[in-house]
């Protein structure tokens, strides 16, 4: 049986693939480090884990839920956003319940793009954007992220260019997988561009809460609904991501129109993964704290490790990853990164995964034990 033309325009997720050949390097006994992919190694908080348990025994606990996910969920996420951004969001209009918010990338590209409308990508960005639109039948168009311009949009370059087709914008900030941070300021430039070129605005936003002092939402720019959604996830902040809950929160209208979606293509979230992510989102700051301290802890190690690198980095970047430039005259990202893979025993991940302007750059994920970055310093 011949495929649908749309497989022609992605390709299998590189992480799917990699990870392929790592385990297969394992399996012959090779003692890879895997400092590659954003997985949390960590336990989502005792009080998660027991909400989750003693919900099991519930009544209805096993029965379909609904598609917009329990009134107490989205309550818990319009509290949450509320004290950590001072955004107000609807819990009954505003918010939608989502399984990841990988699965979110997917509904909204269906819920706004017709085929041949045009949907600006950054670069370097997540390469779900791409690979999404290209299956919708959008034309995905990029717009340059550079580290001179502190990982920010050229606005006014990209003003200068035909959007007319434009539909959907794609951001995500803090960013990944660089680490940037967008000020107030330069987020209201965001909406302001979305508006001005009738532009629907997303922002992906799951590293707020990992290393950041600053957590910020888009939707904290006064008259950001009109024109933005913004997606988030309990995986990275929670170590949740096994559980597969993310949300995507904007006006009424904009939700409706995902819903319709994501309504004809599942049949609601299990109910305990839903209490566990109410107890989650409820937790005080002692959590975040905590979370802090140990992603803390294991950065200044990875830093260590890329000087032995000769690799530059910055060390405000936020979120769960060290993004780094090699050091000049060193061979290409996956090349460089090839080589450390057979020769050391540990897999980084090659900035050029998340597009050309990754070139000249690698990636270390946090999600590594102190244990296991100190033997991967040892090994240089």
């Amino acid at each position: 049986m011949k495929t649908a033309d749309r497989l022609n325009t992605v390709q299998e997720y590189y992480f799917s693939k990699k990870l392929r050949e790592v385990r297969g390097l394992m399996a012959e006994g090779r003692p890879i480090i895997n400092m590659g992919i954003g997985s949390p190694d960590l336990s989502p908080s005792p009080q998660v884990l027991e909400t989750l348990r003693d919900s099991i025994v519930e009544a209805g606990a096993h029965q379909y839920q609904s598609y917009q996910g329990l009134p107490q969920l989205r309550e818990a996420i319009s509290d949450f956003y509320q004290q950590k951004f001072g955004v107000s969001v609807d819990a009954s209009t505003e918010i939608l319940p989502l399984m990841g918010s990988k699965e979110g990338i997917m509904h909204i590209s269906m819920a706004f793009l017709n085929e041949g409308d045009e949907v600006l990508l950054p670069n370097p960005g997540y390469p779900t954007y791409a690979s999404v639109t290209n299956l919708v039948g959008g034309k995905a168009v990029t717009y340059d992220l550079k580290a001179e311009n502190g990982w920010f949009p050229d606005l006014e370059e990209l003003s200068q260019k035909d959007l007319s087709k434009v539909k959907l914008m794609w951001v995500s900030y803090p960013h990944m997988p660089t680490g940037a941070t967008a000020s107030l300021e330069q987020l209201k430039l965001l909406v302001d561009f979305a508006k001005k070129n009738d532009i629907l605005l997303v922002n992906d936003n799951p590293y707020s809460f990992v290393l950041s002092n600053n957590p910020t939402s888009i939707l904290s720019i006064e008259g950001a609904k009109e024109c933005t959604l913004e997606l988030n996830s309990l995986s990275k902040t929670f170590n949740m991501a096994g559980w597969r809950v993310g949300m995507v929160l904007g006006s009424a209208e904009h939700i409706n129109a995902v819903l319709k979606v994501k309504s004809n293509m599942d049949s609601g979230m299990f109910y305990g993964i839903q209490k566990g992510a109410i107890a989650a989102l409820q937790s005080g700051p002692e959590w975040f704290e905590e979370l802090d301290k140990v992603y803390t802890k294991r950065r200044e190690l990875m830093f260590q490790l890329a000087d032995k690198l000769g690799c530059t980095y910055d060390r405000n970047a936020v979120g769960m990853f060290v993004w780094c430039k090699l050091p000049e005259g060193a061979k290409g990202s996956e090349e460089f990164i090839d080589e450390v893979l057979h020769d050391k025993d540990i897999f980084i991940a090659p900035g050029t995964i998340f597009g050309s302007n990754g070139e000249g750059y690698i990636r270390f994920s946090l999600c590594v034990s102190e244990e296991k970055i100190k033997e991967a310093i040892e090994r240089f």
